[in-house]
């Protein structure tokens, strides 16, 4: 593989590289307001400070650059200076790791959706299955709560008598 960049302008380009308001963070936020949903973005009392946390559901959500985290998938690493970006990325991959068991121990619902996974081909099944994740969590949260209806009544229950038929208070002349 040929080297591209000079070592100055490469150092220039990857410290351009945003970590906020990136657009596979635009997608999902647009995506979530569009269907109702409001969020907190970029919340840093929370471990990891992730990307979207909506409270209400219990779920905080990252969006992972598949570089940037390690992607099995789609991410790899650069062939020129590789053992720096090894130990970058592992480090990064188990800083995620320590901050999502962290929400975890919280009661928050942990999601992750990677870079690849917004690509326009799979895009409208990821935003389709992390909106069913979302709302399972919220009926898990609340299930609890509930009250619990048995099927048969007890004999001696009060509340469901025997149908019986009144008669009309008002005198006829």
């Amino acid at each position: 593989m040929v080297n591209k960049y000079k070592k100055g302008s490469r150092s220039y380009t990857m410290s351009r590289i945003k970590g906020k308001d990136t657009k596979p963070e635009w997608i999902v936020r647009r995506y979530l307001f569009a269907r109702g949903y409001r969020y907190r973005k970029n919340v840093k009392g929370l471990p990891g400070t992730p990307d979207i946390v909506l409270k209400k559901y219990g779920v905080a959500i990252f969006i992972h650059g598949c570089f940037w985290h390690g992607h099995s998938i789609d991410g790899h690493i650069p062939h020129t200076n590789s053992d720096y970006w090894q130990k970058k990325i592992q480090r990064n991959q188990e800083r995620d790791m320590r901050d999502k068991e962290a929400l975890k121990q919280l009661g928050w619902k942990v999601m992750t959706i990677w870079e690849c996974q917004l690509k326009k081909e799979v895009r409208e099944n990821t935003l389709k299955e992390m909106e069913y994740w979302i709302n399972k969590s919220f009926l898990d949260k609340y299930r609890s709560k509930t009250y619990h209806i048995e099927e048969s009544q007890p004999s001696n229950s009060k509340v469901a008598e025997e149908l019986v038929e009144y008669q009309s208070t008002k005198h006829s002349k």
